[in-house]
């Protein structure tokens, strides 16, 4: 597979403290084009249309942003919503991003029960970007890793 010029320079920008501090690749060994090849894969098996999955990620942001920080119930789901100031970069170079943190969790899950990446999924306006535009879930153990099995799960609720 060839990699195209653009997809080099944003692989390189990808790193812990390049425009994150933990950086988009977690503690994954898979190179950015093979995390992007084996997730399109992954949302083939499952089902999954990548444009669809982040236009309802998008609504259940909106949706967590009307309880002002705290958890909101929305169907199955707990849905906290928060930001930071400032804005972050796509490593592609084809926007800015508001910092923010949403959390998606079952309702019936306790939070202190809850695993990070195994039932409970945090994304920013970033990673939705990431998802719908570039196909690009995040290296397994990136903080905003969308695992396509969770997405699955979760929106099924």
């Amino acid at each position: 597979m060839k990699i195209k010029p653009s997809d080099k320079e944003a692989f390189s920008r990808m790193g812990p403290g390049i425009l994150t501090a933990q950086g988009f690749l977690g503690i994954d060994i898979r190179s950015p084009e093979e995390i992007i090849a084996e997730d399109e894969a992954a949302f083939v098996r499952l089902g999954l249309d990548f444009d669809q999955a982040a236009d309802e990620l998008t609504r259940l942001a909106e949706e967590g942003a009307k309880g002002l920080g705290e958890p909101i119930r929305i169907g199955k789901l707990l849905v906290q919503s928060g930001d930071a100031r400032g804005m972050l970069p796509c490593p592609w170079n084809d926007g800015l991003f508001h910092k923010t943190a949403v959390s998606l969790r079952p309702a019936d899950l306790p939070p202190e029960a809850c695993v990070e990446g195994e039932d409970m999924l945090i994304y920013s306006e970033l990673s939705i970007h990431l998802l719908k535009v570039h196909h690009f879930c995040q290296g397994l153990g990136s903080p905003f890793r969308l695992e396509p099995e969770l997405i699955a799960e979760f929106l099924k609720k």
